[in-house]
């Protein structure tokens, strides 16, 4: 090959590597530009079931669930404090007269304030608020009767001391026939306290933040029936069908200073029935009570939670001015002081210690007789009740709950 043919063929070689080199430069894909996304395909849904629209009476019911749980949250963050006392006869004039002077407003003097700073005040009242009146019972010898008649205005008297509500189911109620105890309500409604008794008599507050009812038993004629357990539970659970909380006293057990232990017996007293304490109660918060209240023994007795409900056996005597023994326990004046949730659970308690000092009515006793009483028949009763009792008058339930509720507890004024 010549010398020209062989530069031509140099040319032409390099020639064709730059137009190879530029060719592989046009079709690489520079390393930092990424990939062009891929659509993916839909994916058909037509096959899915869709869950049905739910109907209106499910929604309905929805709904109801869903406010009556917000109810019941509301209700155990509310509160209502009940002050509970035992007997009260504020003197009589029958067979003779032996009223306290001042129409026995200095009697209560020095435990108003106790019991007007609660909700609710009950005492059991003794014999009638009536004036006149001829008794049904007869006595051989009067000076020694039983039978106890105090003024209509008397009831004033009570109102003024805070009281809100009585309890007309005892022994004495009656003491002047039916007619005095119709006397005893008509002089209760006019000074504006509540009252409960006679068969199919209730006392209600259906218009508070927590509504509520009290009913009181007692085993004697035409009061609302401690023995039969049929009706009470009926008529406790329909009060309880239509109201948040429901109170129970009753007018039971054997009485005098023998009859502070509780025997979860049938008790007698002169050969009458005077009922099985432990079983009425237990069994009416069964059926709906929230708080039960005794009276009858003219003692204290023990206290228990059952089913986070308080249960007070006796709470003795109150003011009782002659005619009725103050001697020994006799003389204690317990005021109870219960705070309850208005689904009607135990919250917290308290007792105030008083005893009764004659001429004068009850006083606050610094020594916390009542309450180291009702603290040692408990432990002795009922292994403690349930009850974590601290020194000085409070006590608590002894398996405590969490408070869910926001902020301070709201009292409810009935």
């Amino acid at each position: 090959m010549s010398e020209t043919s062989k530069t031509c063929f140099r040319y032409f070689s390099a020639a064709l590597i730059c137009l190879l080199v530029a060719s592989c430069a046009r079709n690489q894909r520079p390393l930092d530009i990424p990939p062009a996304p891929v659509t993916p395909k839909a994916v058909e849904t037509k096959d899915i079931a869709k869950p049905p629209a739910p109907s209106a009476e499910e929604m309905a019911r929805q709904r109801a669930r869903k406010l009556a749980d917000q109810e019941a949250a509301e209700r155990a963050c509310a509160r209502v404090t009940i002050a509970a006392v035992g007997d009260i006869m504020l003197g009589t004039d029958f067979p003779t007269n032996r009223l306290p002077p001042n129409d026995a407003k200095d009697l209560l003097a020095d435990v108003t304030p106790v019991l007007k700073d609660a909700d609710i005040a009950f005492g059991n009242l003794e014999g009638v608020l009536m004036d006149g009146g001829t008794p049904v019972k007869r006595c051989k010898d009067p000076s020694a009767c039983y039978l106890f008649r105090s003024p209509a205005r008397y009831a004033l008297t009570l109102a003024e001391a805070g009281f809100t509500v009585v309890s007309l189911a005892n022994n004495h109620a009656r003491d002047f026939g039916e007619a005095g105890r119709s006397a005893s309500m008509d002089a209760l409604d006019s000074a504006g306290i509540r009252h409960s008794g006679r068969m199919g008599d209730m006392a209600t507050w259906p218009n508070g933040q927590i509504t509520t009812a009290l009913i009181a038993f007692a085993p004697f004629t035409n009061s609302n029936p401690m023995l039969d357990m049929a009706t009470a539970k009926l008529e406790v659970q329909t009060l309880a069908a239509n109201y948040d909380v429901v109170i129970v006293s009753f007018h039971g057990g054997a009485e005098g200073i023998d009859a502070a232990r509780i025997p979860f017996a049938t008790e007698t007293y002169y050969g009458e029935n005077r009922g099985n304490v432990v079983d009425f109660s237990r069994t009416l918060i069964d059926a709906g009570a929230d708080l039960v209240i005794g009276h009858g023994p003219h003692v204290p007795r023990a206290m228990e939670i059952y089913k986070e409900r308080l249960i007070a056996y006796s709470l003795g005597n109150f003011a009782t001015y002659y005619g009725i023994s103050i001697t020994g326990d006799k003389g204690l004046a317990p005021i109870l002081l219960a705070t309850i949730d208005g689904n009607g659970q135990f919250i917290n308690g308290e007792i105030v210690s008083a005893i009764q000092k004659r001429p004068n009515g009850p006083v606050i006793d610094s020594e916390h007789r009542a309450y180291e009483r009702t603290w040692e028949l408990t432990e002795q009763d009922m292994a403690g009740g349930g009850i974590e009792f601290q020194n000085g008058g409070s006590f608590f339930p002894l398996e405590k709950t969490s408070d869910a509720c926001p902020g301070p507890s709201e009292n409810s004024n009935p």
